[in-house]
């Protein structure tokens, strides 16, 4: 089954809800940076947001993602915008990482920080950070204490771990980072590069499998996941974290 998840992801702009805006507006709050910043984007997919932080600084970024397909296509994209001698993209797990101690000036993970668990992405990645570097993670949170029984049940099911927005502040402070800010992203970040073009892919795959029982499971799945933003989006979303490394 993983090859129709390849399929429904790898021809989109983004695998997860972001946008440009908000990558330039998270960026913006990392003041003093070098000039020529080490920048290591960690889950980058096929590199939507890897591509703004090439236009926005003038440093090296190190892109990582476990999908080989998606690495490929942030190789070719990052070759036709003249970036090619700056983003050097790598396939290789996030639990798996190496680097030596202090490699980076700043770490960027825009919706992939779940797959460790955000306070393990946090303790496991601040030994990769220069002195006083940054990290920007956007994280699956709720935006309200209270939210209606189905879409509490969902995310019971498909992210137990999701906290309450103010809940991460703690766990920043806790891992040795200063805050530095926070802000949901907005809708449009859901819909333009995400779920608009998820729902027109996800009507051509059930035409293609419309035999396979599997498949068409995993797209109702999908569906529901949709329906579920579409009617309770005031109640959770992605928030974007922005932290420097403290001093211990």
């Amino acid at each position: 089954m993983d090859q129709i998840f390849f399929e429904i992801f790898e021809a989109l702009p983004r695998q997860g809800p972001g946008d440009a805006k908000s990558t330039k507006k998270a960026f913006s709050k990392l003041a003093g940076l070098p000039e020529h910043p080490e920048i290591l984007d960690v889950g980058c997919g096929s590199g939507g947001q890897t591509l703004i932080l090439a236009r926005l600084s003038s440093g090296n970024i190190t892109a990582l993602d476990n999908h080989a397909p998606f690495v490929d296509k942030l190789k070719r994209n990052a070759r036709r915008d003249g970036y090619a001698e700056r983003i050097h993209c790598v396939v290789w797990d996030m639990n798996s990482m190496n680097f030596p101690e202090e490699s980076f000036n700043a770490i960027w993970c825009e919706g992939a920080a779940f797959v460790m668990g955000v306070s393990n992405a946090l303790k496991a990645w601040r030994p990769l950070l220069r002195p006083k570097g940054y990290l920007a993670v956007s994280e699956l949170v709720w935006f309200k204490k209270r939210a209606p029984k189905e879409v509490k049940d969902f995310f019971a099911r498909e992210y137990p771990d999701m906290k309450h927005y103010k809940d991460i502040y703690p766990v920043i402070e806790s891992s040795g980072y200063k805050m530095i800010d926070y802000f949901p992203l907005p809708g449009e970040s859901w819909w333009t590069h995400y779920y608009t073009p998820v729902e027109k892919k996800l009507v051509a795959l059930r035409r293609k499998y419309k035999n396979n029982q599997d498949a068409q499971a995993i797209f109702d799945s999908f569906q529901l996941e949709i329906d579920m933003h579409r009617k309770y989006s005031q109640y959770y979303g992605y928030g974007f974290y922005i932290m420097q490394k403290a001093k211990t």
